[in-house]
Parts: structure tokens; C-alpha cells; sequence
């Protein structure tokens, strides 16, 4: 071969390692960025070239796959009760991208997961068609559907979430008002426009508010604020009298004085009292007394200050705040100031109430499952924290269901099953100048053992000022969602 010929072959020889350099390199190393650049719409376009899987609940899908066979796209997603299930599910939208489930369980739901490779691998030896796997919710649908009849028949604005105190599945999770992601979920001029009429919504239909909100939680936190007082011995009876002034006056204040809204009840009366009627005169003065740094380390152990909750969904981080002054402790003491918790923070208190003191970690997902129904994983229940002792937790139990026997949370009782819980009234906005948000934190048990946690919030409800409480507005909700699992 003479000098010249060899000199060509040599450079067609860099050329093509040149060039398989660069497709390794495109495909490998720059493949991630390709498939995210918002220009490059290959990967939705494939992701709706087949059935994504269902995600499901008591058995049934909430979501399903209609053919279209527009230009781009084979088939669109739709959603089966959509509004009463949105928080669950979220959406899945050719244009808008999606959250919730549909967004953290894409991997199953697309059938791109790794644990499927097999499962893919044979139907694309078989021919057959790729399908997305399942995802099965903890989700009890007539619970849910409690909750979510309540709200849209009245037309409240709030949340309402409930447990398995257990094992922390996650039985029904509500947001009011909601929205239907079947609306969202096309490419076409209608779906654009239903995305515009949602994000210009002043009652924000798209918030999560069971999961995303965080609300004061009022008076629902003094159960924290009694369990921090019975462990570190500020109380040995419940049912002894305290030194509890009424008003009492905030310490390093000039005079300023919390009073309470059950008129004169409250003075020096025992701290199941105390919580029947909600003092706030009695468990502002414990929080001072137990402290700031001991306050928040209860609050910890419920839950509060975590921003590593996954359910998988993430949470919104529930806040005790530290290092604030003595007046502010009291006022957060009694869950107000700063302190802050969404609905399914307060349904972790009230779960681990029930539960002897062990908080669960709360779950939504109990199974996924290839399109073949073989099981990829299973949950299993774990431990989150101690919360309290089981006799403190007990001691709890005792004033909790006192408030629904005989105070405020009377329009919570069950016939023939055992009831606890709290009301709450929540200062909203600046002066409290705003409607208040209404509680109602609850568990229910029967004679059987199957126990289940409630935690409702109403917030800017028409009702006139003072006919706010948790009892009027929330419980009513809570009781038909106890009601519902415990089939009374």
C-alpha cells in the first residue's frame, strides 16, 4: 500500500473512533441533560406511546389510559373521582409535567424501573406491548370519601387526614377545594386553558393542604404540651388542681395576660380539666414552667421540626421553634406565635396518643406491582420515634376522651366506640383580624382493636365569627371519617 493511501486510511480510521467516541459520549455522559431539556420532546412523546400503570385504592384505579392517537401522542391519562383523589394522585400532564404519586412513582407507573427490566425484556421479545406497573395506595376509599362528601357539601375550605395508628398507613387524605387532573392532562388548547383557570384561582384548588399547608394548630397542640408537662413531672395528677391563675400574665411582659375563651373555669382547675375546657391560662403557664428547649424536644419526638418525611410524597416541615423568649414559648405552648403543623402532623399526635406513645412513620404506598401483578415491593411498617410513654400516652387517652364525653369535642362521640380528642381555635392573620381556623384532632377505637387517627382543619369558613370552633366546624368532619372505617 503506498504512502498516500495509507496516510487516507489512517485518517478514515481517527474518524470513526472520533465519531464513536461521540455517540458513546452523547448517549452516556450527556443523555441525562438531553432527555430533561425542555426542547426535547421525544421522552414525553414515548412515555404516552403506551399505558402508564394504575395508581389504586380499595381495589379500584383511580386512573386510566384513554387512546387518542392524536399526532404526538398515543394516549392521555384521566382520573376516576379526580378532585376527591388530586392529593393523592396528583396529575400526570403531557405539557405540565406531574407531582404527587404520579410524579415520585413514575419509575413504576412508566415501567421504566430497573426491577421491571426483565419484565420489559420479555415483552419486547414477545412482541407485546410495554405497560407501566400499579401502584396500590393505603388509601381506604369509603374513609376518603367521608371526608370529601363533608367538605364539598358545605363548602369548606381545609383538610382532613387519617391513620392506621399501627402501622401509619395513610386511610384518607383530603384537600378542599381540589380540582380534577383529567382537566390538565391533554395537550390541546383546553387543557391549557384549564391550567390558567387553576393557577389564577384565588382559593388555590392545587394545594395540597393536607400535605403542603401548615396551619397554627391552636389548641390541639396542648396535647404535646401535656405530655411534655407529665414527663418531666410538672404534673403527677391529672386530676389534681394546679396553681393556675386566671388571667394569667405573661412572664417579662408589662401585664400582658392570656386569657381563655371558657370564661372563669380555668382557675387553678386540674389538667384534665383544663384540656376538657381548654385552658389556655393553665398550659401557657406549664410551657413556661417545662421551657422552651424541653418543649421543642417534645415536639420533636411527635414529629414537628422534620424535614426528611417522605410518605413517599414530601411534607411540608411542621415547626416548634427554638430559642424564642419566654412569652413567645407560652404562646407557642398553647399553638400559637410561630408554631405551625399540617393536618398530617397533627394526625401523627393523635396517632401516637392511641398507640401507647409509638409514632409510625405514616406511608400511602402499601405495594407496587409489574403490569403482570407480580409484586415488586411490599411496605412494611417501621417505627418513626417514641413519642411518649405508654403511661403517659394513657394518662392522655383519659383527658382525650374526656373532652369528647363531656367537653367540647362532644359532637365527635360514637355510640359503643371509645372516642378521644382535641378542639382547637387558631388565630389567622395579622391581629387575628381573619376568620380562625377550626380543629379537631381525634382517634377512635372499637371493641375489636381496630383503632384509626383523625387530624381536620377548617380554614376561612363563612360561618359567622363567633360559631367558629373546632367542635361545630371540624369534628363533624372527623366523625364521619372514624364512622366510615369502623363501619358505625
Amino acid at each position: 500500500m503506498n504512502k498516500p493511501i495509507r496516510r487516507v486510511s489512517v485518517f478514515c480510521l481517527v474518524l470513526i473512533l472520533a465519531l464513536m467516541i461521540r455517540v458513546n459520549y452523547v448517549q452516556g455522559v450527556e443523555a441525562a441533560s438531553l432527555n430533561k431539556n425542555p426542547n426535547n420532546a421525544r421522552g414525553t412523546i414515548e412515555a404516552y406511546s403506551y399505558p402508564r400503570g394504575a395508581i389504586i385504592a380499595g381495589g379500584k384505579a383511580l386512573t386510566k389510559d384513554l387512546l387518542v392517537n392524536g399526532n404526538k401522542y398515543k394516549y392521555r391519562r384521566a382520573y376516576t373521582d379526580g378532585p376527591m383523589y388530586a392529593p393523592v394522585t396528583g396529575y400526570s400532564s403531557q405539557v405540565f409535567g406531574s407531582n404527587l404519586l404520579e410524579n415520585v412513582e413514575d419509575p413504576i407507573l412508566s415501567g421504566n424501573d430497573s426491577a421491571l427490566f426483565f419484565h420489559n425484556t420479555l415483552d419486547m421479545l414477545t412482541g407485546k406491548q410495554k405497560q407501566g406497573g400499579d401502584v396500590l395506595t393505603t388509601i381506604d376509599p369509603k374513609v376518603q370519601a367521608a371526608a370529601w362528601n363533608q367538605f364539598k357539601s358545605s363548602g369548606k375550605k381545609g383538610a382532613a387526614v387519617a391513620l392506621d395508628p399501627t402501622t401509619g398507613a395513610i386511610l384518607g387524605l383530603v384537600s378542599a377545594p381540589s380540582y380534577d387532573p383529567s382537566t390538565i392532562a391533554g395537550a390541546d388548547s383546553t387543557a391549557s386553558a384549564a391550567w390558567s383557570k387553576l393557577q389564577a384561582d384565588p382559593s388555590n384548588p392545587m394545594l395540597n393542604r393536607a400535605l403542603r399547608q401548615t396551619y397554627p394548630p391552636g389548641s390541639t397542640f396542648k396535647l404535646v404540651t401535656a405530655a411534655a408537662a407529665l414527663e418531666t413531672g410538672k404534673i403527677t395528677d391529672i386530676n389534681a388542681p394546679t396553681d393556675s391563675p386566671d388571667p394569667y400574665v405573661l412572664p417579662q411582659t408589662n401585664n400582658q395576660k392570656l386569657v381563655n375563651e371558657a370564661g372563669d373555669t380555668c382557675l387553678n382547675v386540674s389538667m384534665n380539666d383544663a384540656l376538657r375546657v381548654s385552658c389556655n391560662t393553665v398550659f401557657g403557664k406549664l410551657g413556661d414552667e417545662i421551657g422552651n428547649a424541653r418543649m421543642v424536644q417534645e415536639a420533636d419526638k411527635f414529629g414537628f421540626n422534620s424535614s426528611s418525611l417522605l410518605i413517599p410524597v414530601g411534607v411540608s416541615k411542621s415547626v416548634f421553634d427554638s430559642g424564642i423568649n419566654r412569652p413567645q414559648n407560652v404562646q407557642s405552648s398553647i399553638g400559637q406565635f410561630d408554631t405551625r403543623a399540617t393536618p398530617l402532623e397533627m394526625a401523627m399526635v393523635a396517632s401516637a396518643v392511641v398507640n401507647n406513645g409509638t409514632l409510625m412513620k405514616p406511608y400511602l404506598v402499601a405495594q407496587t406491582r409489574s403490569a403482570n401483578l407480580s409484586v415488586v415491593d411490599q411496605a412494611k411498617p417501621s417505627q418513626l420515634s417514641q413519642a411518649t410513654t405508654p403511661q403517659v400516652a394513657q394518662q392522655l387517652q383519659t383527658m382525650m376522651e374526656n373532652v369528647v364525653q363531656n367537653g367540647t369535642g362532644h359532637n365527635a362521640a360514637i355510640p359503643g366506640v371509645t372516642v378521644g380528642g382535641k378542639t382547637g381555635t387558631a388565630q389567622n392573620g395579622v391581629d387575628n383580624k381573619n376568620n380562625p381556623y377550626a380543629w379537631f384532632v381525634s382517634y377512635a377505637k372499637d371493641s375489636s382493636g381496630k383503632e384509626i387517627a383523625v387530624a381536620v382543619v377548617v380554614e376561612d369558613s363563612n360561618a359567622a365569627r363567633n360559631e367558629i370552633s373546632g367542635s361545630g366546624l371540624a369534628a363533624p368532619i372527623a366523625k364521619a371519617m372514624m364512622q366510615a372505617y369502623l363501619n358505625k
